[in-house]
């Protein structure tokens, strides 16, 4: 799906998730582990198109931190290898 997207849109994840990973790596010094990084990020990334209510919501943006999550945790795989070296 990743290389489906628009290539302006891929290069904004790219760097997106390569500075979550960065950040992520140094998880020992900055406590912000690809769970806590997917929980501040989630709700800003993704939302639904009409208003919900709270339990909705909720549900979707748990749903959307997980991806998140995934999307942190196997960046290099998902963007290539060299995503480090874009910086």
């Amino acid at each position: 799906l990743v290389n489906q997207l628009p290539e302006a849109n891929l290069i904004l994840l790219r760097h997106l998730f390569g500075v979550l990973h960065q950040i992520e790596q140094n998880s020992g010094v900055n406590q912000m582990n690809a769970f806590n990084l997917a929980l501040c990020i989630a709700p800003n990334m993704l939302w639904l198109p009409s208003p919900t209510g709270p339990e909705e919501e909720s549900r979707s943006t748990k749903k959307v931190a997980l991806l998140v999550q995934f999307l942190i945790e196997n960046s290099g795989e998902i963007f290539g290898g060299d995503i480090t070296a874009l910086f």
